[in-house]
């Protein structure tokens, strides 16, 4: 799914200096434990959280995360949004919640993006 498509669906609100829409992402995961992200989350992946500091753009960029989507209209600090732009990492925020997120974005085909999903055991 493309990352215009994402930001259309959520309604989002692009907080990071402009980027390609046509940027593919390949899944998603939802979480506010940045350790949960690092073990679970797989590149080329949306991550959706209510988490706004520093460190949820430096673990996107350790875990190779392509956008972070900020729930429930968190807007991130100044500093925040500022690493994003230096490690190209768009930021969005949306006024949903994590289960409605999440909810959309699968609805719409963007699969789960968890080592740990359950479809990785078929």
């Amino acid at each position: 799914m493309k990352l215009s498509e994402i930001i259309q669906l959520v309604n989002g609100k692009l907080l990071t200096e402009p980027i390609s829409g046509d940027v593919e992402i390949a899944g998603a995961m939802g979480a506010d434990l940045m350790s949960d992200v690092l073990a679970s989350i797989r590149p080329e992946s949306v991550l959706l959280t209510g988490l706004c500091n520093p460190q949820v753009v430096r673990t996107a960029s350790i875990a190779e995360i392509l956008a972070i989507v900020f729930i429930r209209g968190k807007s991130p600090a100044k500093e925040t949004i500022e690493i994003a732009n230096k490690e190209n990492i768009p930021l969005i925020k949306t006024n949903y919640g994590m289960f409605d997120t999440c909810g959309i974005l699968y609805q719409n085909g963007l699969p789960g993006y968890e080592s740990s999903n359950i479809h990785d055991l078929a």
